[in-house]
């Protein structure tokens, strides 16, 4: 039976609430009821906050990440070890890894991984300017640093045959991260002894 609405108001707003992964119609609900609740400036700087967001947020030149800046902190920071690239998923991932403090080179975000039953390909990723990265000379290591998971392990491959021209050293973290695992969800402890215990990387899967 569905829902009746007092307000066409709160119906379109708890549907846009629900369009989030991982909110139900309940939950957006009582996200909604609770954003009522407060003052008019408290909602209008949560608001503002996802508008500036959108439309003022940049994806940096050189690694892809999210930043302010046309490029990130890390990638202009001359502390970091520019001879080392850590190729992640997603954003979420580079903060996983900074967050066990036990990494100081660069990072490529991939913006995902290769799974043809998503509809995702290699052209669908940033990889061609992760080549174009390692083929500039001044890269030495690339450290695979994917899920798991079989479009993981997969999109290591790939990467793999696309470098193999190339005088780079290619390593892949230590299966401490249990099979199928996401690196966000793993603590920080078991993420940073596995980047510090990582293995050359020889095409196939560990």
């Amino acid at each position: 039976m569905n829902q009746q609405y007092p307000s066409a108001l709160l119906e379109k707003a708890v549907d846009e609430f629900a369009k989030l992964p991982g909110i139900g119609r309940k939950t957006a609900m009582r996200l909604v009821l609770y954003l009522l609740r407060q003052d008019t400036q408290a909602v209008e700087s949560f608001g503002n906050a996802l508008i500036r967001l959108k439309h003022e947020v940049k994806y940096c030149k050189v690694c892809h990440n999210i930043s302010d800046t046309d490029v990130c902190q890390i990638c202009s920071n001359p502390s970091r070890d520019a001879s080392t690239i850590c190729v992640v998923e997603n954003i979420r991932d580079v903060m996983a890894i900074e967050n066990t403090q036990q990494y100081r080179g660069l990072y490529h975000v991939l913006g995902g991984v290769i799974s043809p039953m998503d509809g995702i390909g290699p052209s669908d990723l940033q990889i061609e300017s992760l080549v174009e990265r390692v083929k500039a000379g001044t890269v030495s290591e690339v450290i695979l640093a994917l899920s798991s998971t079989m479009e993981g392990d997969t999109t290591n491959f790939y990467i793999f045959r696309k470098l193999a021209p190339y005088n780079v050293k290619l390593t892949i973290i230590a299966r401490g991260i249990s099979i199928g695992d996401e690196l966000e969800y793993t603590d920080e402890v078991t993420l940073g002894r596995s980047i510090a215990n990582r293995i050359v990387f020889t095409g196939t899967t560990i």
